[in-house]
């Protein structure tokens, strides 16, 4: 049996903010809210039956309107960066904000993360709606997004976007959730990581791909430490911020990555129908509440930059289609 309860959590210029809570029959729950239509809390149990928190958040409304980091949130309306802060589409050229020096990321300062969205509650899920106007961060067409969270009987979150425009236009959800599986404040150095790729996206120094594709080599994780992938042999600590391509296996959802903590013995797996998943490992988080590489992301995506580089999977998005993809995080 699901139970989904609902508090008020504040108010914004945009409308009222709320926390949702969705129990299942063995107490483990998700919390999320609509501001953002962000996860904010994950509370599984490890090997003993214990529950605790596995995703890096706050305790108040006020935490996440402050927070540099996308916690939780839901990221559009293009996930990760676009070059140069422009794309063209149909012979014509736009340009976005440049929020990450001369590059666009994640939708701009106002993107999703920033926004207060409308809900509905099912038997099992909650459903977020937002409609973003032609134009918002300089994307044309408007959009609207609805964004699922169905949470079941075994411990697993699935996250559904569903999307349609009006016009021609580019897009990319993601949820940019950190996780530490050890459900305690400490950095996610002892946890395994396996990824189902055999080739990443090349990239320049401000994590913009070139436009090759390339063995991932030594940034292969076949349930590798992640501590032993970001400790370099002079003593500093180099995060990982990498587009892994994909082993599609299924017509739907394909298996992704396992990450597992052996100290508590929780385990996440992660299902996708995206072409790519970005892994970054949190070194740029900030804020004073948590500390780089705490936690990690598992950002299922399309491919960054992909309106700019036409050998990618497409991300454009046209009227009279619909954007439908899935996201499966599955606790055991």
């Amino acid at each position: 049996m699901n139970l989904i309860t609902c508090k008020p959590w504040g108010e914004t210029a945009n409308g009222p903010v709320y926390l949702f809570r969705l129990t299942n029959a063995s107490g483990a729950f998700v919390e999320i809210t609509n501001y953002g239509a962000t996860l904010v809390s994950a509370c599984v149990p490890d090997r003993h039956g214990k529950l605790a928190n596995v995703v890096l958040g706050y305790d108040s409304l006020q935490g996440y309107e402050a927070d540099p980091n996308y916690m939780g949130a839901t990221i559009g309306r293009f996930a990760n960066r676009i070059s140069d802060a422009a794309f063209e589409l149909d012979g014509r050229h736009y340009r976005l904000e440049a929020n990450d020096g001369s590059n666009s990321n994640h939708g701009g300062s106002n993107g999703f993360h920033r926004q207060t969205f409308l809900h509905e509650t099912g038997e099992r899920c909650i459903t977020l709606r937002y409609t973003s106007p032609g134009g918002e961060g300089g994307f044309p067409g408007t959009l609207q997004l609805a964004v699922r969270y169905e949470w079941t009987e075994d411990n697993a979150l699935m996250i559904h976007y569903q999307a349609t425009t009006d016009q021609p236009t580019v897009a990319s959800f993601t949820n940019h959730a950190y996780f530490n599986l050890s459900g305690k404040t400490g950095l996610i150095d002892g946890h395994e990581l396996h990824i189902l790729a055999q080739n990443i996206l090349e990239t320049g120094a401000d994590h913009i791909p070139t436009g090759a594709v390339i063995p991932a080599g030594i940034l292969s994780f076949n349930g590798n430490n992640v501590g032993q992938k970001i400790q370099k042999e002079n003593g500093n600590r180099e995060g990982l911020n990498t587009c892994y391509i994909l082993e599609k296996q299924a017509d739907k959802l394909s298996k992704a990555c396992q990450l597992t903590d052996p100290e508590t013995g929780r385990a996440l797996t992660v299902h996708t129908s995206y072409p790519g998943l970005l892994l970054y490992t949190g070194d740029y988080i900030s804020g004073g509440t948590h500390r780089p590489f705490e936690g990690l992301c598992l950002e299922c995506q399309h491919f960054p930059d992909a309106p700019n580089q036409p050998a990618f999977p497409s991300a454009v998005l046209r009227p009279g289609e619909v954007y439908d993809h899935t996201i499966l995080f599955h606790f055991t």
